[in-house]
């Protein structure tokens, strides 16, 4: 019986991915981040001013999107205005 119980362990693990990758937002500088899905899984990227901006950005592709930086740092860029 514990022979059983511990084939089905060591099957187990061998099917649990070693690492996981951790999808980045890239820059907290920026507010808008385009988002796309293809596949090799999509991206997102971070480097956007404006909607508009980034919605010329994903025009003509077919499986993308728009979304707010959940990290942008709007202290941090205000104070980079003010140093200036």
């Amino acid at each position: 019986m514990r022979a059983i119980v511990w084939t089905m362990l060591g099957v187990g693990m061998t099917l649990v991915p070693t690492t996981a990758q951790a999808q980045t937002y890239g820059s907290s500088a920026f507010p808008i981040c385009l988002q796309t899905y293809g596949r090799d899984g999509g991206y997102i990227s971070c480097e956007y001013a404006s909607m508009g901006q980034c919605r010329s950005s994903a025009m003509g592709r077919a499986a993308a999107q728009c979304i707010t930086n959940p990290y942008f740092n709007s202290s941090g860029r205000a104070l980079r205005r003010s140093q200036h």
